[in-house]
């Protein structure tokens, strides 16, 4: 028997987590620290959080481990340790943790105790510690481990592939950080991992990045799905055996930890697990204690649906919820902002389709039907979709990617889908927001246009031509104050995202159109409303020939004109292409299906990049 490390506990939080201890540990005060970076415990303190606590229910369930070890190093006055669990049921609350043992420390003056408790996990959902000190205790460190055979370990080597564009200011960072956070030969990971930095832009000095554990690769601007076929490439190629590789966006604060967690998840996973993917959860940078979502599925109308709503994991309760919701739901797919895919997988089932962005992901998952794992602690945080409205990809990328994807997978009611599309079509119109409507009906267009044609389109030249039919946000107070206070922008509450209510959403789907109106029975005051990704709040447009669009800070805010005969041509393009769909749709979606293997192969993706 050996004993395998399962995770480590963190003490001082990350920078981007400054003055959210809760997710470290639940105490009175802040977190305090002394000069060597031990924590200072001067009242009882609960490390029962989504960072710190022991995911006992998890790893029965994906590695079989059902009694855990608890080690600390502790110095200073005595205090007492109680190890304590959540059972299994019991309402969450922290009342209902129950005391699983408990050790009295009394370090001698000077010296470091090391203080160890094997714990039972049976009929647990968490366990943790707490310290109730008698003084002045230093907690320096410790982790949570567990005695398997060695033989049961796997053998685990890990990539970790992160395609960036020209976002210095977030990869330059993680990749320093990942430098020095993979350097301890404590940490079972140590000499089993590498990290590749996929360049789409081309901008970083690869050669002063690159080291025995980072490789720069400069590659062309490709987009995430062509930046992720690159980096899987890189560990399919890799002489290093690369037995996972995980897929990370560029534009998140990555927690080394994470990875540390991942790597110990798979060694330690049981055959019933051995295969599945480990997808970390999306926490938010505005609202770092918000998860907004680690695994999803997509329905049979194409709506995606996250298995979880919102979390706020600063909250005992939530934590313990977070932990209690299953994620092994049928048609899954896990984001690749934090993604373990085995290598295995890839080999048998592909690399990316070559959409540029959005839903590459998505088709991915419906591919590959994986099993998919989450623990709590596993996680990056990354800025809030909410805040960045763009018609050029939630309209364009997502109709024609998402089409594609029903094409080659089958799974969705394309019916179902495209009555969706035309949908959203009129109420774009309605909203005065024509160059959604005209990317909407572009992404079918260029849809039908087949295989061949997605293949060897230019995806950054697309995304260019796309952006300039994006509404145009500027700061509010660049707008005409007399707009301003017309359009009455005071009564929208930013960042309360209020949504329609049933009332509202009736109204919405009555069919109307406003440009039918005459100009005597359209207001002459303009209209408001709240932008959010695809979802509106604050609505206040009817019969407005103006609407100011806030953004989801409230901050910035762009102004929409109805133009009559814009929209008429929009009406008329949409009645030929619903024609031309009922013709080509099947045969173009047959032509996918064909092509399916020729797109998603090694020799496709190595000319399409340039590699030799």
């Amino acid at each position: 028997m050996i004993e395998h490390k399962l995770a480590n506990i963190l003490l001082r939080p990350a920078e981007h987590l400054a003055g959210h201890d809760e997710l470290y540990a639940f105490a009175a005060k802040p977190l305090a620290f002394d000069e060597a970076g031990a924590l200072v415990v001067s009242e009882p303190t609960d490390f029962m959080t989504f960072l710190n606590a022991c995911s006992a229910a998890k790893w029965r369930t994906y590695c079989g481990i059902g009694e855990v070890v608890l080690h600390l190093a502790l110095s200073g006055d005595a205090c007492e340790v109680i190890v304590k669990g959540m059972p299994q049921g019991a309402k969450a609350e922290a009342q209902n943790t129950v005391e699983l043992s408990r050790i009295t420390v009394e370090p001698n003056e000077g010296e470091v105790a090391a203080v160890s408790a094997t714990v039972d996990t049976a009929g647990m959902d968490l366990v943790a510690f707490e310290l109730l000190p008698c003084g002045r205790t230093l907690l320096h460190g410790g982790h949570w481990a567990t005695q398997v055979d060695e033989g049961r370990v796997r053998p685990i080597e890990l990539a970790l592939s992160t395609t960036t564009f020209k976002k210095e200011h977030y990869i330059v960072p993680n990749i320093e950080l990942m430098r020095s956070s993979m350097a301890s030969e404590e940490d079972p990971i140590f000499g089993h991992f590498h990290m590749f930095v996929v360049d789409n832009g081309r901008t970083l000095d690869a050669d002063a990045l690159s080291d025995g554990l980072v490789t720069v690769i400069g590659n062309e601007n490709v987009g995430g799905a062509g930046g992720f076929a690159r980096g899987m490439l890189a560990a399919l190629d890799s002489s290093e055996g690369f037995t996972h590789v995980v897929l990370m966006d560029d534009d998140v604060h990555v927690f080394p930890e994470s990875i540390k967690r991942t790597y110990n998840l798979l060694a330690l996973a049981s055959d019933a697990y051995k295969d599945a993917f480990v997808n970390g959860a999306m926490l938010s940078v505005e609202q770092p204690c918000r998860l907004f979502e680690d695994v999803s599925h997509v329905l049979r109308s194409g709506v995606y649906r996250k298995v979880k709503p919102d979390l706020y994991v600063d909250r005992l309760d939530q934590v313990i919820e977070n932990e209690r919701l299953n994620v092994e739901v049928d048609n899954a797919y896990g984001a690749w902002w934090f993604s373990c895919i085995p290598v295995a997988n890839i080999r048998e089932k592909g690399l990316p389709l070559p959409v540029f962005v959005r839903c590459d992901d998505v088709e991915y998952g419906l591919r590959s039907k994986p099993t998919y794992m989450t623990m709590n602690g596993i996680c990056v945080w990354h800025e809030s979709f909410e805040g960045r409205p763009r018609a050029s990809v939630d309209c364009y990328q997502y109709v024609r990617n998402f089409l594609v994807m029903t094409a080659c997978d089958g799974f969705v009611n394309t019916e179902l889908f495209m009555t969706r599309v035309w949908r959203n079509v009129m109420l774009r119109r309605r909203d005065l927001e024509y160059g959604a409507a005209e990317l909407l009906l572009q992404g079918v267009e260029d849809y039908l246009r087949g295989p061949e044609w997605l293949m060897e389109a230019d995806g950054s030249a697309l995304m260019r031509k796309n952006g300039q039919l994006n509404d145009k946000f500027v700061p509010v107070s660049e707008l005409d104050p007399e707009l301003v206070a017309a359009a009455r922008l005071d009564e929208v509450k930013p960042t309360q995202h209020r949504r329609l209510g049933l009332a509202g959403k009736l109204v919405k789907s009555i069919p109307g159109d406003k440009h039918l109106l005459p100009d005597a029975l359209l207001r002459k005051t303009p209209g408001h409303m709240q932008r959010l990704t695809d979802v509106d709040y604050d609505i206040d447009t009817r019969a407005a020939r103006t609407i100011v669009v806030l953004d989801a800070t409230g901050e910035k805010a762009a102004v929409r004109e109805m133009d009559r005969e814009r929209n008429h041509r929009i009406i008329a393009r949409e009645r030929s292409l619903k024609k031309r769909w009922q013709l080509e749709h099947e045969r173009v979606a047959q032509a996918y299906r064909d092509a399916f293997p020729t797109m998603t192969g090694e020799a496709y993706w190595r000319s399409h990049l340039g590699m030799k």
